[in-house]
C-alpha cells in the first residue's frame, strides 16, 4: 500500500480496528467504458450468514483542497440510443415534514420501470414515485443526505456538506438486500415504509422477508445506514447470497466515481488497497472501502461509501 492509500483509509480504519463478525466475499464485477454516465462499475458483497451490516457515505481524502466543484454531466463517448424509457405526468409530494427531517416523493417524466412500490408514512400511502429524497436541517440549513428509488432499489448516500462548499455531489450507489441480475442489477422492494421517529425505512421484497435501514448518523463526519436484515430469500446458491452491491462509473482515474478498493480480511492488522480495474475478488472481508485516492473531474466531492460491521445469524 502506498503512503496515499495508508493515509486514505487510516481514519476510517483507526475508528473501527476492532470490527468484527463474518466475513464477507467480494467480487468485482465491473466492466469497461469511455461514458462517464453509465453505472459500468458493480461490486458485490455475499455470505450465507450475514443479516446486520453498516453502509457509510464519508468524504474523500482530498475534499478539504476542492475549490471548484464538478458535478455536471459528461455525455462524451456515450451512446445512449438504445435506451427504453415510459413516460409519466410528474409529481411531487411531501410525504413528511417537520422541523429536523422532512421526505420527499418524486415521479419523474421518464424513467425505465412501470413498476408500482407503495410508499407509506403513518397513514399516508402514495403509489407510483420513482424516487424519494430525505432532507436533514443542518448546520448550515437544509440539506438532502439520503435517496431511494424504490422500483430497482438503488440507495444514494453523502455526508452533509463541509463548510467551505456550498453542497456536495452524490456519486456511487447501493443496493441492499437480496440482488438480482435483469436488465440490469436491481433489488426487488414490494414495500417501503418510513418512521419518523425512529429515523428508519423498512423494506420488504418479492422474493420474501425485510430489511430496515435506520439512520444511525447524518453529519458532516459521515452518513451512516445501519442494515438489520430478517427472513429475506435470495435466488441461487444459498452461500453465495448477495446481500448487497454498489453501482458506479469508472473510465479512468481522473473520471471516476470510484477508482480504488480497499479491504481488511479476517484479524489482519492492515488493510489492502488496490485500483479498481486490477481488483478481482477477495474473500473473509471485514471491512470494505470504495473510493478514490485522486481527485475526479467527474462528481469530484462525491463521496466514498464502506461497507462494514458484518453481523451474522
Amino acid at each position: 500500500m502506498t503512503a496515499a492509500a495508508a493515509a486514505l483509509v487510516a481514519a476510517f480504519a483507526g475508528s473501527h480496528a476492532a470490527a468484527q463478525g463474518p466475513g464477507v466475499d467480494v467480487e468485482n464485477r465491473s466492466r469497461p467504458t469511455l461514458c462517464a454516465e453509465v453505472d459500468n462499475v458493480y461490486v458485490t458483497l455475499a455470505g450465507g450468514d450475514v443479516d446486520r451490516f453498516t453502509v457509510t457515505a464519508q468524504h474523500p481524502a482530498y475534499i478539504g483542497t476542492i475549490v471548484a466543484d464538478s458535478s455536471a454531466a459528461d455525455h462524451a463517448n456515450c451512446n445512449r440510443e438504445a435506451e427504453q424509457y415510459f413516460e409519466f405526468d410528474t409529481r411531487r409530494v411531501t410525504l413528511y415534514e417537520d422541523r429536523s427531517i422532512w421526505l420527499i416523493g418524486y415521479v419523474y417524466e421518464r424513467y425505465w420501470l412501470t413498476k408500482d412500490v407503495p410508499v407509506r408514512v403513518g397513514d399516508r400511502v402514495e403509489h407510483g414515485l420513482h424516487m424519494i429524497q430525505l432532507w436533514r436541517q443542518g448546520p448550515r440549513g437544509p440539506e438532502e443526505f439520503l435517496v431511494l428509488y424504490p422500483p430497482d432499489g438503488y440507495w444514494r448516500l453523502r455526508p452533509l456538506t463541509p463548510e467551505h462548499l456550498h453542497q456536495t455531489a452524490y456519486g456511487s450507489s447501493v443496493l441492499i438486500g437480496p440482488v438480482e441480475e435483469k436488465r440490469r442489477p436491481v433489488v426487488e422492494i414490494s414495500s417501503v415504509t418510513f418512521d419518523p421517529q425512529a429515523r428508519a425505512f423498512e423494506l420488504t421484497f418479492d422474493r420474501g422477508g425485510r430489511a430496515t435501514i435506520s439512520i444511525e448518523e447524518a453529519e458532516e463526519s459521515g452518513t451512516v445506514l445501519n442494515v438489520a436484515m430478517e427472513d429475506v430469500e435470495f435466488p441461487g446458491d444459498l452461500d453465495r447470497q448477495t446481500f448487497a452491491a454498489l453501482r458506479s462509473m469508472y473510465v479512468a482515474p481522473g473520471n471516476a466515481d470510484v477508482s480504488a478498493v480497499g479491504w481488511r480480511s479476517a484479524d489482519d492488522p492492515f488493510w489492502t488497497v488496490e485500483p479498481l480495474p486490477e481488483f478481482g475478488s477477495a474473500a473473509d472481508v471485514r471491512e470494505l472501502w470504495l473510493g478514490r485516492n485522486v481527485v475526479s473531474r467527474h462528481n469530484t466531492s462525491a463521496p466514498d461509501i464502506v461497507f462494514g460491521r458484518f453481523e451474522g445469524k
